[in-house]
């Protein structure tokens, strides 16, 4: 899942000046309070979670943004001198020392967390963290397979053991269209589960995805794609909604499709990790490879940002050493 390009959608409606509520509080004893108990932090980040969903957040994304917040509550519950807006900010950095010293976190992942909690905190009028700036996320190229990796992996489906009755017939096209649609339409997971028969244009060679943050696009698909399409909806005699079903009729999960894939990989002799997202690394990486515009290949890819669309002119170093190497044959020769 892409958690960053969702983070900066949901903002507060108003925003408050430096310590609007007075911090810190006293109760009618004159004891000091903490913070969580000034506020509800549990319904906090309850209404949060229901607004991620509303702007039609991932469930992947919102399952990350839960297990964030979640887990910095829970160690916020064990400081003792939670009073105001110093002190809360001081917690925080305690927190962030802990995950790098103790937990052994990874700088994304701090970045995310420092994003995440400040967006909470934010969209509940809090601005305990303000002064916090976002830490710098390092940037690793993107794994892809090869031409030939892609074409095993999916030719992979035929070569597993199984009988020729119809289920079995029909699971077996229906895998290796799940293989093809990734690598050949660059499919989000996701996406790819909710995918609805309605929204396949034969005619066009086009599929209409209803994309993050409430974005639809449209992607392509090549002609062998279309045949499998096809002779899969011939075979699968069912009145679902959805294009990828289950012997119950519900729409695949997630995990199935990341299990059945990591199957097939070990039948096709790969031995790189294979997911869905380096199925969707890959389709952009050969695009970029065989000349297709950056901004043709954001667009398919669904990126609101240039900018997380061009870490992929990193990747092909290989294409890169041909086109130098060519260039340097030319070279005017030395005096």
């Amino acid at each position: 899942m892409n958690e960053y390009s969702e983070i900066d959608q949901i903002s507060s409606n108003k925003k408050f000046f430096h310590n609007p509520h007075n911090l810190p509080m006293y109760d009618e004893n004159g004891e000091i309070r903490s913070i969580l108990d000034v506020f509800n932090f549990e319904e906090m980040i309850e209404e949060y979670l229901i607004e991620l969903e509303i702007r039609n957040y991932s469930q992947n994304t919102i399952k990350t943004y839960k297990s964030i917040i979640k887990n910095f509550y829970g160690y916020l519950q064990n400081e003792t001198d939670l009073y105001d807006d110093k002190r809360f900010l001081r917690s925080f950095k305690r927190y962030i020392q802990y995950l790098k010293r103790d937990k052994g976190v990874s700088q994304n992942y701090i970045y995310l967390v420092t994003v995440v909690a400040k967006k909470f905190l934010e969209f509940n009028n809090l601005y305990f963290l303000e002064e916090i700036k976002s830490p710098k996320r390092t940037k690793s190229l993107p794994k892809s397979l090869n031409e030939g990796e892609v074409e095993k992996l999916i030719n992979a489906v035929d070569y597993k053991t199984i009988t020729n009755n119809y289920n079995q017939k029909k699971m077996r096209l229906r895998n290796k269209l799940i293989l093809a649609l990734l690598y050949s339409s660059g499919l989000r997971i996701s996406e790819l589960v909710t995918l609805l028969t309605n929204d396949v244009d034969f005619d066009e060679r086009t599929i209409r995805i209803r994309g993050k943050g409430e974005k639809d696009r449209i992607v392509l698909f090549d002609d062998e794609t279309k045949e499998l399409i096809e002779s899969y909806l011939e075979l699968k005699n069912s009145d679902s909604e959805y294009l990828f079903t289950n012997k119950y009729e519900n729409h695949l999960t997630p995990r199935y499709i990341q299990m059945m894939i990591k199957d097939y990989a070990k039948i096709a002799g790969i031995k790189k990790k294979v997911t869905p997202h380096i199925l969707r690394h890959s389709f952009a990486t050969h695009l970029l490879k065989n000349g297709v515009d950056i901004r043709v290949i954001q667009q398919l890819l669904g990126h609101s940002n240039l900018s997380t669309t061009q870490i992929y002119t990193s990747v092909d170093m290989e294409t890169i050493k041909t086109i130098y190497d060519k260039a340097r044959t030319n070279k005017p020769k030395q005096l």
